[in-house]
Order: structure tokens, then sequence, then C-alpha cells
């Protein structure tokens, strides 16, 4: 058995409907629709767009409107890092959480947590940036079979 489980979701949400839609996107090597990127991931279509917005944004892919249109690699994916995508996702994505007023210890402590939450982001972005798309496509079987 696996040590790894398909049901640990670490980091935001979004970032592993990202990185599926950018492979499916290295592999075809042309426009997709938001509902034919959906539809490989498993997601809602207006939910992936959302992300793929984050990651325009970001500069990792390129959206053009119209009938013909879709979402784009803007550049190749063995220079597309996981702590870039990372980073394009995790920004402002985060759900607003219910405040407690604990007094005065209680921001010392907030205030402590947001730097080592801050660090441990900084790290985690740091070292996703030493795997390209193309790194975790050759680890996954399925792609190496119908290449």
């Amino acid at each position: 058995m696996s040590t790894a489980s398909r049901g640990v979701n670490i980091g935001p949400p979004r970032f592993k409907i990202a990185v599926h839609s950018i492979v499916w996107l290295a592999k075809s090597s042309c426009i997709l629709s938001s509902a034919m990127i959906a539809d490989q991931v498993d997601s809602h279509a207006t939910f992936l767009r959302r992300v793929m917005q984050a990651l325009a944004a970001a500069g990792l892919v390129e959206s053009k409107g119209g009938r013909e249109g879709g979402y784009s690699l803007r550049k190749p994916a063995d220079q597309i890092t996981l702590g870039e995508i990372y980073a394009a996702v995790s920004n402002g994505t985060s759900e607003p959480e219910m405040d407690v007023d604990c007094g005065e210890a209680g921001e010392q402590l907030d205030a402590e947590l947001e730097r080592i939450l801050l660090e441990s982001e900084q790290q985690t972005i740091a070292y996703l940036r030493q795997f390209t798309i193309t790194d975790v496509m050759n680890r996954v079987e399925f792609f190496k079979i119908n290449e």
C-alpha cells in the first residue's frame, strides 16, 4: 500500500486543479477551452476559470477569448515550476476566518503565527520551485505510457 494518500490536501485548494490543468495544456500543445480542461481535471468550468485567471495573471497561461478561444501555456512546461503555480493560486484565495478576540496576548500570538505561516509558505514555494511541470509529468506512469 502506498504511503501517499489521495485524500491529503496540502496547500491552497486550487493548487491541485492548477497543476492538473497545466499538465493537460502541456500534453495537448494547443488551445483548450475551459470546458475541455474542466472535464479532464474533474472540476466545474466556473471554478476552473477562476483558477485559470490566477494562472494567467501570473503569466503562466495565456487566455484567448471568442468561439475558438481557450487557454494555452505562455512558456514551455520545463520552465513552469510548481512554486510558481502555488504562488499564483495561493494569493488572496483563502476564505475569511472567524475572528476570536483573545485580548493583547491573542493579538501577539496571532502576529507570531502569521510570521511563522508566512515563513512556512515561503519555504514551501522555494522547495516547489525545484520541480517543473515536465518533472512531474515524467514521474507519472500514465504520461510515460502515452508518449
